[in-house]
């Protein structure tokens, strides 16, 4: 009898281990969407699943899964989408292959992998002191951070519109530009393209309106994790940032990865953050470990053929304001929260130059080109270049994987 592993290909190093099992929409050139997990280098057909009768009540199952988001899976509370991940893990580790294994498996490789949820709103937020602190020394050297940086989680109301998944191009935007030396600002393709290298989280539950989400409470409201890629346009974000912060320089562009990892698949690599100080609002304070333990890379290829360069190392556990800090402050005012909503972390930066997180960090404001494998220079982003983002969390013999996020800046329109 053919085991399951016979099914399955599961190298040491692949993302999507029997313990992650994160979720995902795709199809398979048909243009029928449905829900999927991953495993090794297949996908779990959640549809065909529930058909076979994996979940109980096949009809209902059925239909949640055989949508185009996992906005109507997660909206059921983490006991129904917990179940379903023990069902799957208890499926996948049967001593031999079930019978319908074949049926039910799709080889990664053939999956177009759609957006995995419809984002109503969109929030990102500004949560790394590294980073902070650097773009502030550009800008303001004297006073890197601001006075209220080290009081609130700083963040700003994105567009969901253009949030997109993993493989999408992004068009180089147009907008103002202040020219060095200059008083006047002209109409301009960005000039400096970059990245940000961010994770965010899922909101896995409806709150009411006036009803703020407390600290302690937050993590019931989040249902996983996924890799962001915050595209700016950073010429452009620097001329009209203020008074009322990021706008055209940010809101042309957003990148996901295809899979969100449920945040049960995280729990064994909770870290402690940063030292606060000072010390948070009482309405801010949480106990225990509330950071992850998560491995971050990008890397950039000029050309879609060319050699991938590895940029940037850092790590989710840099963050100085947790995700249950950000989603506290955000409904502290009252301010509900839906089913699918979005809160990147804002940029990742680490204490030493090759964890920084973006490009206006890694050249200095484009002082100090990088030198890429193929001999090319970088400063910021050319036209034709890739970005490839990762993340991983290894601890014990336990893999967890987000897979990647990537998209290729194409050049403007015409004007």
């Amino acid at each position: 009898m053919r085991t399951l592993s016979s099914w399955l290909s599961i190298p040491p190093d692949s993302d999507f281990s029997l313990y992650n099992l994160p979720y995902g929409i795709f199809h398979t050139g048909d243009g029928r969407a449905r829900a999927g997990i991953a495993i090794g280098d297949r996908i779990l057909d959640l549809e065909a699943a529930a058909e076979s009768g994996l979940f109980g009540k096949r009809r209902f199952f059925r239909k949640i899964f055989a949508q185009n988001t996992l906005n109507e899976f997660i909206a059921l509370g983490k006991p129904v989408t917990g179940r379903i991940r023990k069902k799957v893990q208890d499926w996948l580790t049967q001593p031999s292959a079930p019978a319908n294994a074949e049926h039910l498996l799709v080889n990664r490789l053939s999956a177009h992998m759609l957006l995995p949820v419809r984002v109503g709103n969109y929030t990102d937020f500004y949560s790394s002191i590294e980073h902070a602190t650097n773009v502030g020394k550009m800008f303001r050297p004297d006073n890197p951070l601001l006075p209220n940086w080290r009081w609130i989680p700083v963040g700003y109301h994105g567009r969901a519109s253009s949030v997109v998944v993993s493989g999408t191009p992004v068009r180089r935007p147009w907008g103002q530009i202040l020219p060095a030396g200059q008083d006047t600002p002209v109409f301009a393709p960005s000039r400096q393209m970059d990245f940000e290298l961010e994770m965010a989280f899922v909101i896995g539950k409806d709150s009411a309106l006036g009803e703020p989400i407390p600290v302690d409470k937050a993590e019931e409201y989040i249902f996983g994790l996924l890799l962001f890629n915050d595209w700016s346009a950073r010429d452009i974000q620097r001329w009209e940032y203020v008074p009322l912060g990021p706008f055209l320089g940010k809101n042309f562009a957003s990148s996901v990865s295809p899979w969100i990892v449920p945040l049960e698949a995280l729990k064994p690599f909770r870290v402690k953050g940063p030292k606060q100080n000072p010390a948070p609002l009482p309405y801010l304070q949480a106990r225990g470990a509330q950071n992850y333990d998560v491995m971050l890379e990008v890397a950039v290829s000029a050309g879609e053929k060319s050699v991938q360069t590895i940029v940037s190392r850092s790590n989710t556990k840099y963050l100085y304001w947790s995700m249950a800090q950000q989603l506290a402050h955000h409904t502290v005012n009252g301010c509900n929260v839906c089913v699918g909503d979005l809160m990147a972390s804002g940029t990742i930066s680490g204490p030493d130059t090759g964890s920084y997180g973006s490009m206006l960090e890694l050249s200095w404001g484009g002082k100090e080109p990088l030198r890429l494998n193929d001999g090319s220079s970088r400063a910021f982003l050319e036209n034709g270049d890739k970005v490839i983002m990762r993340a991983r969390a290894e601890r014990e013999g336990i893999r967890v994987g987000f897979g990647e996020v990537d998209g290729v800046i194409l050049p403007e329109t015409n004007r």
